[in-house]
């Protein structure tokens, strides 16, 4: 719905500011920002912050947590390789260093 309102949004407002002209839309500039400037508003723009930022926190150490338990779960040798399927002598690494973690997979 957020993509879809400011799509309209923005419409409207083309529409708007090419009809009316320049001197509507320096009208509709200065509104908007005497609305966005609002301590009530700004106060407003402040909780849904504070509330993304925590949610993000939230579902990111979910995930983190997540990984740890696929991690441990393969390394155990429940269902992942085992440290004999390794060739001898192969570190898992490349000649550039360690390697990066991959993202996770979804689960089918």
């Amino acid at each position: 719905m957020g993509k879809l309102s400011f799509v309209l949004g923005a419409g409207l407002g083309y529409v708007l500011g090419a009809r009316a002209g320049r001197g509507q839309y320096e009208k509709i500039k200065k509104a908007s920002s005497k609305v966005w400037e609002n301590p009530r508003v700004q106060a407003n723009v402040q909780k849904v912050e504070t509330k993304v930022t925590d949610v993000a926190k939230e579902r990111g150490s979910a995930v983190t947590d997540k990984v740890a338990a696929t991690v441990k779960e393969k390394l155990s040798g429940s269902g992942g390789a085992h440290s004999s399927d390794i060739p001898a002598g192969n570190t898992g690494r490349g000649t550039d260093g360690p390697l990066e973690p991959t993202p996770p997979q979804p689960q089918v």
